[in-house]
């Protein structure tokens, strides 16, 4: 029955206790600690990675240089510095003409430099005839693929 003091016969309602986030059984925290292992695996890669790769993005800045100013007699020497970068000298210093081009296309598995624009290269390379604006945009292309996509394992 509603009287004038059924308010104070009022109780507050217990709350049941707050559930807890933290996982229960050992399986999750072994999950965790694999988790944070693969991250920290995955990082440490990237870097290596990202650490080898300076002379590609040197050499990419570079060749973007080139391109601005309209200058491309460097290159081939271009070309050579990011070789020597990552074979060894005795590889790489001796080559030219057909075995140079060759030994771009097996480092990036194709024929763009002995069969396809790279055919280019000695022309620059050499001064032996200048290269129209169109064939100077094709070979810095075919570069810059060269750079971006090479096999630099040994």
């Amino acid at each position: 029955m509603m009287g004038p003091d059924a308010l104070e016969n009022l109780h507050e309602i217990p709350l049941p206790e707050p559930v807890s986030y933290a996982p229960e059984t050992i399986g999750w925290y072994l999950l965790a600690a694999l988790l944070g292992a693969l991250a920290l695996w995955a990082a440490a890669r990237w870097f290596r990675s990202w650490r080898v790769n300076r002379y590609r993005r040197a050499a990419l800045r570079e060749l973007a240089a080139m391109e601005r100013a309209g200058e491309f007699a460097e290159l081939p020497v271009l070309l050579k510095r990011t070789a020597l970068s990552f074979a060894p000298r005795e590889q790489v210093a001796g080559l030219s003409g057909e075995r140079w081009l060759e030994f771009l296309d097996r480092r990036r598995g194709t024929d763009a430099f002995a069969r396809g624009p790279g055919r280019l290269l000695p022309r620059l390379a050499y001064g032996v005839e200048p290269l129209s604006a169109a064939e100077t945009r094709v070979l810095a292309g075919a570069v810059r693929d060269w750079i971006r996509g090479h096999d630099a394992r040994l």
